[in-house]
């Protein structure tokens, strides 16, 4: 089988990986990928969220299967580009794709088919944001409706905080289009956690849990990043738990879709706050695996990565073989300083041979300059992931790895996977 892979960050190269494992696999492509990525797969110029250009790119290349890893190529409705043209694909369509791509579609939707989630308002000018702020006590929880790389989302301590972030969106347009429509929620407080699952419209299938670290720093302090660290699986969450989650969370979602007449074959990313009574609510959709998560869910996951995408493809996703994960893995993201803010690129990088059983370094921002130097271009630059029996070990080897990793300015968290250890996050 000849798999296409769209996309060319750290969770891409992940799923590069995960088929470069699988039996079924005989031929790996990338569009645009990276210098990781080239390691193992054709890589390709083009722009996946060119619906035409992948087509072309694609049947010229005999595709069996192509999947769709960042959300842009979705929203823009690349896989029904794909799918028209007799290409199985991993992804939703334009319309399913809604479910992140507009904040205000998901938390509709939510509301409409009884899932649980925040009390929200939607604001479209100042005044309106104002009433709603009024309307809630700290801390304020205020979203831009349209895609934001991750950056979309703010948590202010004080109404005039909250209100310079809505005129910020509103009149400077600092997120474009994308803050052009507001949200204005609830703050949920509780233990804030990722359900990765995969669906062929019919059935659901969950992956390997998985913690992700949004701030910048230590102590989760600082700014909102698109993930700075993860690990899989979660220790505390059991079959019970996730059984919870599918019949609250994913099947009313699958239920949902097909009362909308809305065709889903591809990725649910649940995030999903725990409340301090156990109750759920869900903070948000994404239609397509995590970053830095698919970083660890993809390698602990037990089965055949090749034949459970081709399963659910084919709409054939209940057959598939499903074994519980073995082994922990623990990820650490290997930023730009400065990183989410402003930052410098086109560092080299240098990575030492030396040899840390167990590891593997994922390329996120990389590329190489007109020498070949391999250098930094992008704020998140490498997940460097370790696997072992606990998450003691897989910590260790991670950050003993991290080790033999050097460029300029470089910044990651120290502090990836500590609440788990110290028993911070037990429901």
């Amino acid at each position: 089988m000849r798999i296409m892979v769209l996309g060319g960050g750290g969770r891409e190269h992940a799923i590069v990986h995960a088929f470069s494992k699988s039996k079924v696999v005989t031929k790996l492509h990338c569009c645009p990928g990276n210098p990781g990525i080239s390691k193992l797969a054709a890589c390709h110029a083009g722009n996946p969220s060119d619906p035409f250009q992948m087509t072309a790119l694609c049947k010229r290349l005999d595709i069996d299967l192509v999947f769709i890893g960042p959300e842009a190529p979705l929203v823009a409705g690349t896989a029904d580009a794909l799918r028209a043209a007799g290409i199985l694909v991993m992804g939703p369509g334009k319309l399913g794709a809604q479910l992140e791509g507009s904040k205000i579609f998901s938390k509709n939707f939510m509301k409409k088919h009884g899932i649980p989630t925040s009390s929200f308002e939607c604001c479209q000018t100042i005044e309106e944001c104002g009433a709603a702020v009024d309307r809630r006590s700290a801390p304020y929880v205020v979203k831009a409706d349209g895609l934001a790389s991750g950056k979309g989302a703010f948590l202010l301590d004080t109404k005039e905080e909250a209100m310079t972030v809505c005129s910020m969106m509103l009149d400077d347009m600092i997120l474009g289009s994308a803050g052009k429509n507001i949200i204005v929620e609830d703050f949920v407080e509780g233990q804030e956690m990722t359900i990765l699952a995969i669906t062929d419209g019919e059935t659901v299938r969950i992956l390997p849990s998985s913690q992700d670290h949004k701030r910048a720093l230590d102590g989760d302090k600082g700014n909102n990043t698109g993930g700075m660290g993860a690990y899989s699986p979660v220790p505390w969450v059991d079959n019970a738990f996730l059984k919870k989650v599918e019949d609250i969370v994913l099947m009313p979602t699958l239920e949902g879709l097909k009362k909308e007449g809305i065709p889903f074959c591809g990725v649910i990313y649940a995030g999903i706050m725990i409340k301090p009574d156990g109750s759920l609510s869900v903070l948000e959709y994404n239609v397509r695996l995590g970053d830095p998560e698919a970083q660890v869910v993809l390698p602990v996951f037990g089965g055949d990565f090749g034949e459970a995408i081709f399963a659910c493809c084919k709409g054939d996703l209940s057959k598939a073989e499903w074994p519980a994960p073995e082994r922990v893995a623990l990820g650490v993201v290997m930023a730009s300083g400065g990183y989410p803010d402003k930052y410098q690129t086109g560092y080299e990088i240098v990575i030492r041979d030396e040899e840390v059983h167990d590891t593997y370094i994922y390329h996120a921002g990389t590329a190489h300059d007109n020498t070949g130097t391999l250098v930094t271009s992008g704020g998140r630059v490498l997940t460097v992931v370790g696997m072992a029996p606990t998450l003691k070990e897989a910590k260790e080897l991670a950050y003993r790895r991290v080790k033999t990793v050097y460029f300029r300015d470089a910044h990651y968290r120290k502090d990836i996977g500590d609440k788990s250890l110290k028993g911070e996050d037990k429901q």
